[in-house]
């Protein structure tokens, strides 16, 4: 099992399941909203989940040894994905 794990880890499809798992979050939320049964709005969590979605997909570029600057463009988006989101939540509470 360990040894499995660790093989996902390192060939990155780990992290691309996580991401996976984002998306589905994502969808989720958007299915119950439409349905009037959700608390939460994806406009105001989506900056949230691609943001974690973009720093999955930097520590995968990472890992499997691409260029410094397809890391450095995922961990971009992930911080404009974040002050997308803070900014967001900073109007709602305005």
């Amino acid at each position: 099992m360990n040894e499995a794990l660790a093989a996902a880890f390192d060939n990155g499809s780990l992290l691309l399941a996580i991401v996976v798992l984002i998306a589905l979050e994502g969808l989720g939320i958007y299915w119950l909203e439409q349905r009037g049964r959700s608390p939460l709005r994806l406009r105001e969590v989506l900056g949230n989940l691609v943001s974690g979605a973009a720093l999955m997909l930097a520590v995968r570029a990472a890992l499997l040894d691409q260029s410094w600057t397809v890391v450095a463009a995922w961990l971009l988006c992930a911080l404009l994905a974040h002050v997308t989101d803070l900014l967001v939540r900073w109007r709602r509470s305005v």
